[in-house]
């Protein structure tokens, strides 16, 4: 049972979820709780959803009940039916273990239970934001540290679940368990970095996987080979031929479209998504997105040929990079204004605006991104971002604020919103309330960024005062 985004989710449970959204922004906790505890029944894998509910039970709860004190667990029926429920149910687990977490969002043993059904209904991201929770309160729980890693490795977080098997083998490098699965993660530590993981899973593009252009030709080559050509040729043909006899299948002129463009065949992709697109005079956002990222993958594969021995190699690449800069922004304007309430677009055009430095055009579309319940969180930071370029520190501090409120998890995203704002108090003027930002991350992951430099000057300026 893949985590579903959004989008795979059916229009009535999206349309439930987001009045849960709405009511959640009105501080209608209790109705935003019930709506998202019964979208989740229905659908366990919903991740979005599931964070949503997370951060409206610790908004409702707000400092009550310890953490330590439900360590071991209170009798709860709930928590009783979950454990009978993982068995055989893991699903109906997770709805049991979010009755308990309802009443208490610190809740360790249904945090720990719920962690275990999501593992085994497969939603590693499920566990992990649970996991994440009782991690940041009981640190040194080798146990929980443990489990946290795995799912992080199953959520594809390496990076993450490196840190951790480091510091649990710095505290017992004689921990033969540890020194193992850390010696496992190798193998997938080098496959997330190079992004091939999905990319061949179907779930990522090439621009993902890429950290420059110029290594598109070798990472075609390489998605070829994990799939073989001869295995999506005769898969592509068999399409084709189905499409002779079912000339209106849609469904089946998008499939070759996206086969297609898996085969590196982009110029075949990009006119049958074409010829899909004029079909009737359909009108589909999904669809105009996917013909722009066809587009922008025939611009990387221009930079790719550009001959590095050139003499004007630098030049030629510089154009191109120009030309598809301007294609993206024009083609996701004239998207926004054919679907002006997608607000996901708006974020994505925002975006674009604050990567070309257009502050004032990426200010009113974040600010309308803002009402998108899985784009808010990002839109607040990217606003503070646009907000600190110009100065206004104190409008950029409050917006990252909101942003961290509204995330229970202390995880990459949130330390990433947390840093932002230690930037900003101390351009403000700020630094001890600065450092304390920074210290939240330091306490937790000592090696991001350079938080680590910024808290070691800190104290070495207060100790020489």
């Amino acid at each position: 049972m893949p985590e579903k985004s959004l989008p795979e989710i059916p229009r009535p449970l999206r349309e439930q979820f987001e009045r849960g959204m709405v009511a959640y922004h009105k501080e209608n906790l209790d109705y935003a709780i019930e709506l998202f505890t019964l979208t989740l029944q229905k659908e366990p894998a919903f991740y979005e959803c599931r964070e949503a509910l997370r951060a409206a039970q610790f908004r409702r709860s707000g400092n009550r009940s310890g953490f330590f004190k439900r360590l071991l667990g209170q009798a709860s029926p709930s928590l009783a039916k979950a454990q009978i429920a993982l068995r055989t149910n893991p699903p109906d687990a997770l709805h049991h273990a979010e009755q308990v977490l309802n009443s208490d969002p610190r809740h360790a043993a249904a945090h720990e239970l719920l962690a275990r059904a999501a593992m085994a209904a497969g939603l590693p991201r499920t566990a992990v934001l649970s996991l994440e929770i009782v991690f940041k309160n009981d640190p040194s729980n080798r146990s929980v540290a443990l489990r946290l890693a795995q799912a992080l490795v199953a959520a594809g977080q390496i990076s993450r679940a490196d840190r951790i098997y480091a510091d649990l083998l710095a505290a017992n490098p004689a921990d033969l368990e540890v020194a193992r699965a850390y010696k496992d993660l190798g193998a997938n530590r080098t496959l997330s970095n190079k992004g091939y993981a999905a990319l061949a899973a179907g779930d990522g593009t090439y621009r993902d996987a890429l950290r420059n252009p110029g290594e598109a030709a070798a990472l075609e080559q390489e998605s070829r080979q994990a799939q073989p050509a001869d295995a999506s040729a005769a898969l592509l043909a068999e399409y084709e031929a189905r499409l002779e006899r079912e000339p209106s299948n849609l469904k089946l002129l998008r499939s070759i479209a996206e086969l297609a463009a898996q085969r590196g065949d982009l110029d075949r992709s990009l006119e049958t998504y074409r010829r899909l697109a004029a079909t009737e005079g359909r009108s589909d956002p999904s669809l105009d997105k996917a013909i722009a990222q066809v587009q922008l993958l025939l611009f990387d594969r221009r930079l790719a040929s550009v001959d590095p021995a050139a003499p004007d190699a630098e030049d030629q690449r510089a154009a191109i990079q120009r030309e598809r800069d301007d294609f993206e922004l024009a083609d996701c304007r004239e998207r926004v204004a054919r679907y002006p309430s997608d607000l996901a677009l708006r974020y994505e055009l925002g975006e674009l605006h604050f990567r070309a430095g257009r502050l004032t055009e990426a200010i009113q579309e974040l600010q309308k991104a803002q009402a998108h319940p899985n784009r808010r969180t990002s839109a607040l930071a990217l606003l503070a971002k646009c907000f600190a370029r110009r100065g206004m520190y104190d409008i950029a501090s409050r917006s990252l604020q909101t942003a961290i409120k509204e995330r229970p998890a202390f995880d990459e995203e949130k330390m990433d919103l947390v840093y932002e704002l230690g930037c900003v108090l101390d351009k403000m003027g700020r630094p001890a309330e600065a450092v304390e930002q920074f210290k939240l991350i330091y306490e937790v992951d000592i090696g991001f960024r350079d938080v680590a430099a910024r808290v070691d000057a800190y104290y070495a300026s207060q100790s020489g005062a």
